[in-house]
């Protein structure tokens, strides 16, 4: 009976282990497929861009607007989230940033209506933070970018997603002063999300701070989001930095964000993200004030 009881023990672990390669396998022909796709993406530019208006709710005036790169849905890339995770796991980070970068920017210019060309709108352009401290990235390529498409670097907003966690402050802040001194100016979006949020304004100190939409939605209607966007607002204007609320979706949140002086707004309420660049609309009460005044 104890031989049956090894043998079967025996057996299992077999399977377990057979198993366990198959998948690994699976995962490895996945991984594969998943960056050839990735690498035909950038040789053949095939990513949707998209722009979202940014606008002052004080003065319903359209500040610029937030490049997002998107790829088609497909079987490898079930979508945009899983898309972006996987190229952060590759050694392709570096080389995809940098064609999202020169992307945006160009059909960015491209796209301009002819009535708005002579208007200096900011463009806001997600980054991971680790490619900025690249040495690559300071050679020099953006600015001659800019100068080739008379996009002044004072435009320029390089937005850093809190989730791309920064671990060495000190270096940071030294290689933000670099790109500051050009032109530049920084985000930190998804504040509020958790993550590393005091500490990444304390050391970053960023021209504009981004709420995430979790302290947005519903605000009109929850006091312990309006006092934590109450006290973020109170020490933007003690560091003299600016915050642009995110997520905006109903015209309650718009209306209670106006009301307690919030700068900016981004949101489906006000402009969804399309290929082509639109002017955000901002609406109050019973009358419509536009973001072309």
């Amino acid at each position: 009976m104890e031989s049956v009881v090894r043998q079967s023990i025996k057996t299992s672990n077999v399977f377990s282990y057979l198993k366990h390669l198959y998948e690994q396998h699976q995962n490895n022909t996945l991984y594969i497929k998943r960056l050839k796709a990735l690498k035909q993406i950038i040789q053949e530019n095939a990513l949707h861009t998209y722009f979202q208006p940014i606008v002052d709710i004080q003065t319903m005036q359209t500040l610029g607007f937030e490049a997002l790169n998107r790829p088609e849905p497909s079987q490898l890339f079930s979508n945009v989230d899983q898309f972006y995770e996987f190229v952060g796991q590759t050694d392709c980070v570096f080389l995809f940033e940098c064609f999202c970068r020169n992307l945006s920017l160009q059909r960015f210019k491209e796209r301009l209506p002819e009535d708005l060309i002579n208007r200096d709108f900011l463009v806001f352009l997600n980054i991971h933070p680790n490619v900025l401290l690249d040495k690559k990235y300071h050679s020099g390529e953006t600015l001659q970018l800019l100068k080739e498409l008379g996009i002044k670097p004072q435009q320029v907003v390089f937005e850093l997603t809190e989730r791309s966690a920064v671990v060495d402050f000190v270096e940071f802040e030294r290689v933000l002063s670099h790109y500051r001194s050009q032109g530049y100016r920084i985000a930190v979006d998804d504040m509020g999300s958790g993550y590393n949020s005091l500490k990444t304004l304390i050391y970053l100190k960023p021209e504009f701070i981004k709420l995430d939409r979790s302290l947005i939605q519903f605000i009109d209607q929850n006091s312990e989001q309006q006092q934590l966007v109450t006290l973020l607002m109170g020490y933007a204007e003690q560091v003299e930095t600016k915050i642009i609320a995110e997520g905006i979706e109903r015209q309650e949140e718009l209306e209670y964000l106006h009301k307690i002086g919030i700068h900016y707004a981004q949101g489906y309420a006000i402009g969804k993200p399309a290929k082509e660049i639109h002017l955000g609309e901002i609406r109050m009460g019973d009358h419509e004030d536009r973001g072309s005044h």
